[in-house]
């Protein structure tokens, strides 16, 4: 099966699932810096002109795309192809707008 019947637990293995701000200041002490992380969130918006872009976008520019290939080698066609009917079955087909943000990680190392 290409996608789990589980997709938080699944995306957890990829850079989305790095996301709990407690555990990325301790990792980030643990690396030896001298001086405490610092963190601050972006939020913007994400806006495609379609299901389709929205879908290619996500299945081929991010780092789940490597999750894909690693499941099912040949199988990015595939992947947009269902990801284009699960975004369309929730958003519908045309333009795409959702809420996206990212956490920035600073630290002042004097």
């Amino acid at each position: 099966m290409l996608y789990p019947a589980d997709p938080p637990r699944f995306m957890a293995r990829v850079p989305h699932g790095y996301h709990d701000l407690t555990a990325i200041v301790e990792h980030v002490g643990q690396g030896g810096f001298a001086a405490p992380a610092q963190t601050s969130t972006v939020a913007a918006r994400s806006i495609a002109s379609s299901a389709r872009i929205a879908a290619t976008a996500y299945c081929l520019g991010t780092p789940l795309r490597n999750e894909i290939e690693a499941r099912e080698p040949g199988g990015l066609d595939r992947a947009c192809e269902a990801t284009t009917k699960a975004i369309t079955a929730r958003f519908g087909a045309s333009v795409v707008d959702a809420k996206i943000q990212a956490h920035v990680v600073t630290v002042d190392n004097g």
